[in-house]
């Protein structure tokens, strides 16, 4: 079931990228109608799908993956962008696209596995120390709102979003699980300090108002049409990768790909869903304005499958809230033509969401590498970071701590071969 739910979702994916119905690159997505309505050429559009994908699913997607034995959806929507723009145009593209997304689904899944037998095989086990890659995303996330919040609000603000937060952390630490009659209930303290982070952020978003309308719904009716037109198909994307979530082979962010892989489902779950909160304004605004939706919609749909925790239902809860996603859409651009501040953070969550990222990859690659070999880890990878801003960035910032770890961990394993370093003692 594994195999058969991967080659759907790569293969569907890739056929929804080709037609320009749907992409997951939140950055691709505004480029899309320039494609779309003749003004940017087919190989115009593959070129800058390469660009924008390819260094975060080698250097972002996949290590993070390899660290949890489970596949980080960006390692396999990013790649299903690149490949259904690159197919040529023709009678037989969707073919073609459905045909080499699914062998990449497949191969992907296969493959993981193959890399972390290899890792485990190897003379120094560095495998155990992958999974220190993502540890620092878990912990980290929950800032992001406060970033957000200062990116657009002000410092004043983010300190203030920041400290609530942090507070909120304290209180379920302290008093987590909450017993309430016979039943316990386990509260993750990451997750819930980013809600609450997210509904501060929105808060404050929405006391900016705007005296006049912008109409968003209207002048973009033609486009939030055009996604209408394509909701059936969005819909069965939508149940495969809710399915595939429920399954334990993907996760949609590093914080529930975590928490899956320590069997924490109901954590993940309300991480999951404080996420998607803040994609809302992010996704809706670019699927309004393209005509281009997302894959994943909204991303509640890794929330619910993890709520359902079983593969059938997640797949009928996923078909369902694609639908209504796709059907609210003009409610939604109703509600942010009102509250504009809301609209305006779409662009404060990805840059916050971005830059957090590249610093938790960076730390948590760092303390990977010295796990591998005490103080060479640390030297190696910073010297990376440090000559790739040398050089102009050639691999993206988010990258660089899992690409550096990787590297350490062959590196160790070499001079193990030729003698030049002894592991310690288990």
């Amino acid at each position: 079931m594994s195999t058969f739910v991967i080659a759907a979702i790569g293969a569907l994916a890739s056929i929804l990228a080709n037609r320009g119905i749907a992409v997951f690159n939140d950055g691709l997505r505004p480029i899309m109608p320039e494609h779309i309505e003749g003004r940017m050429s087919k190989a115009e559009i593959a070129s800058t799908s390469f660009a924008m994908g390819f260094g975060l699913v080698i250097g972002f997607g996949i290590p993070v993956s390899i660290g949890a034995a489970i596949l980080l959806i960006h390692s396999i929507l990013l790649a299903t962008d690149i490949i259904g723009t690159w197919v040529p145009k023709g009678a037989f593209s969707d073919i073609i696209a459905g045909l080499i997304g699914a062998l990449y689904g497949v191969g992907l899944l296969t493959g993981l596995q193959w890399i972390v037998n290899i890792f485990q095989a190897l003379p120094v086990n560095v495998f155990d120390a992958m999974g220190a890659i993502s540890s620092p995303v878990i912990m980290a996330f929950a800032a992001f709102p406060a970033l957000a919040v200062a990116l657009q609000q002000g410092v004043k603000k983010g300190v203030i979003t920041l400290a609530i937060s942090g507070l909120v952390r304290v209180l379920i630490v302290r008093f987590s699980p909450l017993n309430i009659g016979n039943s316990s209930i386990s509260l993750n303290p990451d997750g819930m300090a980013m809600l609450a982070g997210m509904i501060i952020l929105l808060t404050f978003a929405s006391r900016e108002k705007s005296e006049e309308e912008t109409g968003l719904a209207a002048i973009f009716s033609d486009r939030v049409a055009r996604i209408k037109k394509n909701v059936w198909i969005l819909a069965v994307m939508g149940a495969l990768v809710a399915m595939g979530t429920a399954l334990h082979i993907l996760a949609g962010d590093p914080i529930s790909l975590n928490l899956v892989k320590e069997m924490k489902y109901t954590d993940a779950a309300m991480a999951a869903l404080a996420r998607a909160i803040g994609f809302v304004p992010l996704v809706a605004t670019t699927a309004i304005t393209t005509g281009v939706y997302g894959p994943v919609g909204m991303t509640f749909i890794f929330a619910v499958a993890l709520f359902a925790n079983n593969p059938f239902i997640a797949a009928a809860l996923g078909f369902v809230i694609i639908v209504a996603e796709v059907y609210l859409l003009s409610s939604i651009a109703s509600f942010l033509d009102k509250f504009p501040g809301i609209r305006k953070s779409a662009d404060s969550i990805r840059t916050a969401m971005s830059q957090l990222l590249e610093i938790a990859l960076l730390v948590g690659g760092i303390n990977a590498a010295n796990q591998m070999i005490a103080g060479l880890g640390v030297f190696l990878v910073i010297g990376l970071y440090l000559l790739n801003e040398a050089a102009g960035r050639p691999i993206v910032r988010m990258a660089i701590g899992p690409v550096g770890a990787i590297l350490v961990g062959i590196i160790v394993n070499i001079l193990a071969a030729i003698g030049l370093y002894i592991p310690p003692a288990a």
